[in-house]
């Protein structure tokens, strides 16, 4: 049977099932996935949760569900009670003060540039410490006084451009603005609007520049979003290193070339980083500059509205990877200072900056703070028809602390508290639900390395609201295992510990490395197995060396593994799916400018005689199986088998039974497996097949059939066996 058993752990409540029995006989260094051959069924559909109605008011809250699932959270009833009610009220004060958060969200057609329908401009922003606001460009040959903003209430400023005598705006597309703000102690400072929607810079330059962005005709979206998937398979890529040109790639290359490639792989998901315009290229997207601008080094907003509706047209949905944390130090290309206070958008030092990101943190008590992120995600929803978030540093958010110097010991007084910041925690709150709520579809994943409770609960049972959490813990493990230990001490009990130790009832997305994984300093996992033998060894024209074999084959098994295993969605670096090696570096001052590790080698892929083409189809395959019997959207798996000494796990899920064997030197036949269908099983994918780069010692004619034997905790057992090889 299955049982839930609550630890005090920082990142889940384990699933427990009963021991193993010690099982002696298994297949060497290959993974078998095995089908059942009968109707599986449908899969299980997504959880339908009313989050609100339109007007803003959401259901009454009833915690009872959660505090079953976890009694650890009984204690802390109040807490939750008490955020609850803050949400609530913020939701009350936008209903009676905005119209409510349909209106309040779409604050970006009122702040910013706005061009009226007698093409006159409508400027507005809020700037509560500034004395006085001009603006001034191309429009007015940069004089600095002939267009003054005239004050409002509440730290408000607002302008109007009539139109030219011709009728045409009075600021042309693609021409240079600035604010000049005066502010109270007597200086004069230039700013980018908080609002812009396009910033570039021209070459050779470092500062980045406002520049209208109004073309005639805008780009008009023509594919419809697809659902939301049932079984999320996420391809996380970065659209400037998406070529082996050393330079920055485009956004029309990432549609041209790397559409098709994600399609055939079989992923249903992209997550897009370093989009929102960031100065420092090398920051990977995450000290932001410019919140509202798609970043110009790719391309237009044209370009990338392309992207996304190509996209959409394979089936695939696109995920923005949003930086609310915190954002850049810079002032004049930043939101820092907009209005020559230390304030405005964040709070006062010490509070609004983050000693080890040296960076700027928001104020989410603000109401105008509010307005701006809220109508950001708003934003990029609409104008360029993303389908949902990951949401970067949540875990900084959560916690005044930050997460600096903490180790999360899974106590639940660590997620309640002083130490909790709650209005950031509410305003993640109040994201999700208006997010769930205009967008049902909509897909949000936090990263968080806390292990915060109903962190992936909805809003209406006492969590924040999130679709899935990112398991932060499972790429650690594998980093640690292949940096620390011999293959002979490899342990399976806790691999399986690793993959299986999540919270009961929320969503996690598995992956066996990411983008920090890559980074300088650090190397993809084909690099920690294969190294510089990669360089030379990688040929299908001569016979493979023991590290390449041992690489090729444990770079497969780890994958499904985790695919398999580790959650109920999975993600993907770019070029990580065919072994790409080395790491991730940008261009800066400590490597020369240079782009050598700043691209995607694509090109030992297309090259048919070097084995990156095997790992890339066994990805491939891996995902379409999934996709075939979904096991991502099935109940988490029974792991039957954790054998020390075979080095084996095996475990069942979603009718499909996964065998794989980590020993290094040992093969095994007529070894005895616990499954609890019955039933004739087939070899759906085999990690040895020849066209993987593996052996071909699996006989894939054979049929297995269960017998009504219980084995390792299942209903049913059976043999399976590798063919000889001679």
């Amino acid at each position: 049977m299955l049982r839930w058993a609550g630890l005090r752990d920082q990142r889940a409540l384990r699933f427990c099932p009963p021991p193993s029995r010690e099982i002696s006989d298994a297949e060497t260094t290959s993974t078998l996935l095995l089908s059942l051959s009968v109707a599986l069924g449908a899969r299980l559909a997504p959880s339908e949760r009313t989050m609100a109605d339109q007007q803003g008011s959401i259901t009454v809250p009833d915690f009872s569900s959660l505090l079953q699932m976890d009694p650890y959270l009984k204690p802390f009833e109040q807490d939750l009670k008490r955020r609850h009610e803050h949400l609530q009220k913020l939701l009350l004060q936008l209903e009676e003060t905005e119209g409510g958060f349909d209106q309040f969200t779409r604050s970006y057609r009122s702040f910013g540039v706005q061009r009226q329908p007698d093409n006159s401009l409508f400027f507005k922003e809020w700037a509560p410490g500034a004395e006085a606001l001009f603006l001034t460009g191309d429009f007015n040959d940069w004089n600095k006084f002939s267009n003054p903003y005239a004050k409002k209430e509440f730290g408000k400023w607002e302008l109007i451009l009539p139109p030219k005598h011709d009728g045409s705006p009075a600021v042309d597309h693609n021409s240079k603005l600035k604010v000049v703000v005066h502010t109270n102690d007597g200086q004069r400072i230039y700013r980018i609007s908080p609002w812009a929607k396009y910033v570039a810079r021209e070459e050779k330059t470092v500062i980045y520049d406002w520049v209208h962005w109004d073309p005639p005709p805008p780009y008009i979206h023509i594919h419809p979003r697809p659902k939301k998937p049932t079984s999320l398979r996420i391809y996380e890529a970065h659209v400037g290193i998406a070529s082996p040109e050393p330079k920055v790639a485009s956004y029309s290359n990432f549609t041209t070339n790397v559409l098709p490639r994600i399609k055939d792989l079989g992923y249903n998901c992209i997550q897009l980083m370093a989009i929102m315009e960031h100065v420092y290229y090398a920051c990977f997207g995450y000290q932001i500059t410019s919140y509202f601008a798609a970043s110009s080094r790719y391309g237009t907003p044209d370009e990338l509205k392309q992207l996304i509706d190509v996209a959409h047209s394979m089936g695939i949905v696109v995920l923005l990877d949003v930086v609310h944390s915190h954002a850049s130090k810079n002032t004049e290309d930043g939101l820092n200072r907009f209005d020559g206070t230390d304030s405005c958008f964040f709070h006062s030092p010490p509070r609004g900056e983050h000693s080890l990101w040296d960076s700027r943190l928001f104020n989410y008590s603000s109401w105008e703070v509010l307005r701006f992120l809220l109508s950001n995600l708003r934003w990029w929803m609409e104008e360029y028809r993303f389908d949902g978030f990951r949401f970067d540093g949540v875990t900084s958010m959560l916690y005044h602390h930050h997460g600096i110097g903490t180790g999360f010991s899974g106590d639940y007084n660590e997620y309640f508290g002083l130490h909790v910041d709650e209005d950031s925690l509410v305003y993640l709150m109040l994201a999700n639900h208006i997010l769930h709520t205009l967008y049902p579809d909509c897909i949000t994943i936090a990263e968080d390395v806390s292990g915060m409770p109903a962190l992936c609960r909805g809003v209406q049972e006492g969590g924040l609201g999130f679709d899935y959490r990112l398991a932060m813990a499972i790429p650690d493990k594998w980093i640690q295992i292949l940096k620390e230990l011999k293959d002979e001490d490899w342990n399976m009990g806790d691999i399986a510990f690793t993959l299986t130790n999540r919270r009961y009832g929320e969503k996690c997305i598995a992956y066996a490395e990411s983008h920090d994984q890559a980074l300088v300093g650090d190397k993809t996992l084909a690099f920690w197995l294969m190294d510089k033998e990669m360089y030379t060894n990688m040929s299908t024209l001569i016979p493979m060396s023991p590290i390449i074999d041992r690489g090729i084959q444990l770079h497969k098994m780890i994958r499904l593994l985790t695919h398999g295993l580790g959650g109920e969605g999975y993600l993907n670096f770019i070029g990580n799916e065919f072994g790409h090696p080395e790491w991730l570096d940008f261009p800066r001052e400590g490597n020369n400018q240079s782009y050598h590790y700043a691209r995607r080698q694509f090109n030992l892929l297309d090259t048919d005689h070097l084995r990156y083409c095997q790992l890339y189809a066994f990805d491939r395959d891996m995902n379409r199986a999934e996709d075939e019997y979904g096991w991502l959207a099935a109940p988490p798996a029974f792991v039957s088998a954790k054998h020390e000494g075979d080095k084996v796990i095996v475990f069942d899920r979603a009718n499909v039974l996964f065998i794989f064997n980590f020993h290094p030197n040992r093969s095994f036949q007529d070894y005895r497996v616990g499954v609890e269908a019955a039933g004739k099983y087939k070899i759906k994918l085999d990690s040895d097949e020849v066209q993987y780069g593996g052996h071909g010692r699996l006989d894939h004619n054979t049929d297995f059939f269960t017998e009504p034997h219980p084995f390792n905790g299942r209903s049913n057992s059976m043999l399976w066996f590798r063919r000889n090889v001679h």
